[in-house]
């Protein structure tokens, strides 16, 4: 204790010690010695720029004509192109990190950082095709929104897919790193956590949003729409013979077209075929396949019924 009472502080010196102590006794956690890790604020700015060209006048600024246009979107995607390749370069080297000299990695990541940023803008007006496609499945699928400017303003669900559709082609692009931190700023930010492996087709929506998981395999077909809380996962993690879990194989399910999958149902496995057409209710707990055209739902429970209770009486379910 101080003088006045309060507890006092422990010496810095001696924290400092203990920590540094840590440090070096689990080098896990820790990142030292190493060139720059990828920059998660300019990835970030990254994914802001991206909603400017994918919805403009709805994101950045809200004062742009016909005639300023052209001006405005030249003048984002030279920011963008600059940004990605400095990150996705970063994010290769450090995925790289000991297996090429310093000078080797520079050359080598910089050029294919500059040939997947160049693949990824190329891109981009096809994404946002199907990106409007999402915007209008919302809409047709959801009879509370009262507009497209609703669903691009509001939706949490369009969010998280705007986020997967460009973080899935740096994935198939192979960049590391920078697809997962785009889709888990998405998650913090909507609920929705899409893993940027997962393949989704057109006209996608989900209703509500929260709560919903799309493991990294997962293949969903065209005008599929998921419900909160659905979860679309592995059933178990095969392992090798160290009991390591093995890495690259199908864990996810496959949904059909035309699929719906009600509030908080699950399927799980990555032999388990949901058919086109089919609906899965909710609550469903799901490891097989369905046929096409399927209705799937949970037996109804029984539910207990009784008069009201008196004022001042016990309450006994």
């Amino acid at each position: 204790m101080d003088a006045t009472g309060k507890a006092a502080a422990p010496p810095l010196g001696a924290l400092v010690e203990s920590l540094v102590a840590s440090y070096r006794r689990d080098p896990r956690g820790r990142h030292l010695n190493h060139r720059s890790l990828p920059a998660r604020a300019e990835i970030h700015a990254v994914v802001h720029l991206l909603f400017e060209l994918f919805y403009p006048g709805y994101y950045g600024r809200q004062d742009l004509t016909d005639e300023t246009l052209p001006y405005h979107v030249g003048t984002l995607l030279s920011t963008l192109r600059e940004k990605l390749e400095r990150q996705i370069e970063i994010c290769m080297c450090f995925a790289h990190r000991g297996e090429r000299s310093p000078e080797e990695c520079g050359e080598r990541c910089a050029e294919a950082a500059r040939t997947a940023a160049a693949a990824l803008l190329d891109r981009l007006p096809a994404i946002r095709d199907r990106l409007i496609a999402d915007v209008q499945a919302a809409y047709d699928g959801d009879p509370a929104a009262t507009s497209l400017d609703e669903v691009i303003l509001a939706y949490p669900g369009l969010l998280a897919i705007t986020v997967h559709r460009v973080a899935h082609e740096l994935y198939r692009l192979g960049v590391p790193l920078m697809p997962r931190i785009m889709s888990e700023w998405a998650h913090a930010r909507s609920g929705v956590d899409i893993h940027p492996g997962a393949t989704i087709g057109g006209s996608f929506f989900i209703d509500h949003a929260t709560g919903v998981v799309v493991g990294e395999t997962t293949e969903i077909g065209d005008r599929v729409k998921l419900y909160q809380g659905v979860t679309l996962g592995a059933l178990s993690h095969p392992r090798d013979e160290s009991g390591r879990v093995v890495r690259g194989t199908k864990r996810h399910p496959t949904v059909g077209d035309d699929v719906t999958l009600y509030a908080n149902a699950t399927v799980l496995g990555g032999r388990t075929v949901i058919g086109a057409e089919s609906v899965v209710g909710g609550s469903v707990f799901l490891t097989r396949s369905v046929p096409e055209r399927s209705r799937v739902g949970m037996k109804p429970v029984g539910l207990s019924f009784r008069a009201p209770v008196p004022p001042g009486a016990d309450f006994e379910i």
